[in-house]
């Protein structure tokens, strides 16, 4: 229970279909003196929220410190990736690890066989019974996309009661039952980053000098040198702002050389890519063989695109896209999709 509407509606529904229901809440990061530390989800006011829903509710409420487990595998992650060139999904890393597998295992002490969130997924089953990993209905507010790097053993114990629901539709059941939560604003942000800028914590967990945040060439992809850049890790794949002008043509953001400090320019046109690599993958399915038609997205909020296995082996994944994609981002998740059924998914290599 994040302290927003959503968790307190899952919460809800469970303990309306007379399940015994433990609420909680997970401390994750210092927020003490950061900017909107009480704002921020799981913050203070988060904590202090979910535990006024418990208390409608009738259910009891804990708050877990993972703080040092969520360092561990996001935060620390985050920062790695952003030094190595790449772009993280740091709520990816989070579901994977912290909210499911982690809480589970800290649930089970308390006497609990399965775990719930407030996530717009379904769960349903394959023709021989094995669970399955499906979109939620309300495709505007679908979070399947985050949820490819579960553990794929803890399937059969997850719950998701908002799967068949709207976003309005959880807001009207919050409001019925007076939930205190009912009207309160979604929160965006990273929790780690309350200002909105990821740049701060790379500045403060990296120096000053390290080479993700120190000056480099600016070039194009066959090394014309175009001008200068503050920093490769301050830049992502597609981003126009930033990258000076005077040299007459539109340009956008390509990828990064770190190991030269360079960031790599070009047009709109080299922007698009046909085929795309995908590693450190995790299949909650049986993973497609080459030759197999499957839909792949590569940003949560970029639909589905059409593609075709070339290679799926040694633990890679090589796609064909049927039509060219823009701003296919290293370090992204790319989430394999069979219609409505999650087969599984991984970090976006080349």
């Amino acid at each position: 229970m994040s302290g927003g509407v959503d968790s307190s509606v899952a919460a809800a529904l469970l303990v309306e279909q007379g399940h015994r229901v433990v609420g909680v809440t997970m401390k994750t990061f210092c927020y003490s003196g950061t900017p909107a530390h009480g704002k921020t989800c799981c913050g203070l006011d988060g904590i202090l929220d979910a535990r006024r829903v418990a208390d409608r509710l009738g259910i009891a409420h804990y708050v877990f410190d993972v703080e040092r487990e969520f360092t561990r595998d996001v935060i620390d992650d985050f920062v790695a990736e952003y030094a190595a060139g790449r772009t993280p999904n740091p709520c990816v890393r989070c579901n994977g690890n912290t909210k499911f597998r982690d809480l589970l295992r800290r649930g089970e002490l308390l006497g609990c066989d399965a775990i719930a969130t407030g996530h717009y997924a379904r769960m349903g089953a394959a023709p021989d019974g094995s669970p399955r990993l499906l979109r939620g209905r309300d495709e505007k507010k679908d979070q399947a996309y985050f949820l490819w790097g579960l553990p794929p053993e803890l399937l059969p114990k997850l719950r998701f009661p908002l799967g068949e629901l709207t976003k309005p539709e959880v807001r009207e059941y919050a409001r019925r039952l007076g939930l205190s939560t009912a009207e309160k604003p979604e929160s965006q942000e990273i929790c780690f980053v309350p200002s909105g800028d990821y740049v701060d914590v790379l500045e403060q967990r990296l120096s000053a000098e390290h080479p993700a945040l120190s000056p480099g060439a600016l070039v194009t992809a066959d090394g014309e040198r175009l001008g200068e850049h503050q920093g490769y890790a301050r830049y992502t794949v597609g981003q126009r702002k930033g990258l000076g002008g005077g040299n007459g043509r539109r340009l956008y953001v390509l990828g990064s050389r770190p190991e030269r400090r360079e960031v790599v320019v070009g047009t709109r046109e080299e922007l698009h890519r046909r085929e795309m690599s995908v590693g450190e993958l995790n299949w909650l399915a049986p993973p497609p063989a080459v030759g197999n038609e499957v839909q792949v997205q590569i940003r949560h909020r970029h639909p589905a695109a059409a593609a075709r296995v070339l290679r799926c082996a040694d633990a890679v994944l090589e796609l064909a896209f049927a039509e060219p994609q823009r701003a296919v981002a290293p370090g992204q998740s790319a989430v394999v999709f069979r219609g409505e059924v999650v087969l599984g998914g991984g970090r976006i290599t080349g």
